[in-house]
């Protein structure tokens, strides 16, 4: 039995070489050469020396270096000296003075245009901003209409008659001009310049046909507002308590304020003047005005 064991072992050896395979130990390739690292002068790799690597270093003798760095001056005790001599010798640790100057300029004059259909109240919003707002011009549009009681030649319109209003606009005087309800209107220029040069903020009221005008013209150098009502029905209502049109040009009037609510998307805001929030209204106008003013980019427009 053993005989035979041994037999076949050793047959299978012969046969199958590979089933048994020779052991060795510590066994390395002759044809390979593992070299020895030394502490003392170790490998260079491959992207070491390389241009296009960045070192995020600063060095001592960079500008950003000294700029962290200022000058070996002895600063006082902030709790023992007087506020002249530390400010001195903190001056004189940074090498130079502080200024007294603003740290950003001052925000430029804005043109806020405000339109809206008939019935709105965008004269009692103007109204009511002029009382509360400083610094702030309400441009007098020139007009041929017929005077209403209660209003005042230059406060609420330069009323002209139609010849000295077309003259005025072959003289090129006019930023806007358009014919209104059988009316003309326009924007004096000379009123623009004048208050813009003084620093003062410019309202503009027009209608929606002038507003589209003025867009084109200043397109996002202007800040354009658009004042509607809280419903139709409340506009309708004010229509009909000025007592100023007949019940034909009421028609028209309602008739055209559907038309023009529909290009409020050609507008920056929206403020809802609605029934006996006037404050509010004129609130939300205050706060667009310091909105834009605070803005870092400013909006910039030449007459």
């Amino acid at each position: 039995m053993l005989v035979r064991r041994f037999c076949l072992t050793f047959a299978r050896s012969e046969i199958y070489p590979f089933l048994n395979p020779p052991k060795f130990r510590n066994f390395q390739p002759t044809h390979l050469t593992i070299p020895r690292i030394s502490s003392q002068n170790p490998p260079k790799l491959a992207f070491q020396g390389r241009s296009s690597v960045t070192h995020r270093f600063i060095s001592s003798d960079s500008q950003m270096g000294d700029a962290r760095r200022p000058a070996s001056v002895p600063i006082p005790d902030i709790n023992k000296a007087d506020r002249a001599e530390l400010l001195c010798a903190l001056e004189s640790a940074l090498g130079s003075s502080f200024s007294s100057d603003p740290l950003v300029p001052p925000p430029t004059p804005l043109i806020i245009v405000i339109s809206g259909p008939s019935g709105v109240g965008k004269d009692a919003v103007i109204k009511r901003l002029r009382e509360v707002r400083e610094n702030i011009h309400f441009v007098v549009t020139a007009t041929t209409r017929p005077m209403r009681p209660g209003e005042v030649h230059g406060r609420d319109y330069y009323f002209v008659s139609k010849q000295e209003f077309l003259s005025m606009v072959e003289k090129n005087e006019l930023l806007e001009h358009a014919l209104v309800y059988g009316d003309y209107k326009g924007i004096p220029k000379q009123q623009i310049r004048e208050f813009m040069a003084k620093g003062c903020d410019i309202v503009l009221r027009v209608d929606i046909q002038g507003a589209a005008t003025l867009r084109r013209i200043l397109g996002d150098s202007a800040v354009f507002i658009f004042v509607v009502a809280e419903s139709e029905y409340a506009m309708v209502n004010r229509l009909i308590g000025r007592k100023t049109e007949t019940p034909e040009m009421l028609l028209v009037r309602i008739a055209t304020a559907r038309e023009e609510i529909k290009h409020v998307s050609n507008f920056d805001y929206v403020v809802v003047n609605a029934e006996g929030q006037l404050e509010k209204a004129v609130k939300l106008v205050e706060s667009i005005i310091d909105a834009e003013k605070a803005k870092v980019k400013q909006r910039r427009v030449e007459i």
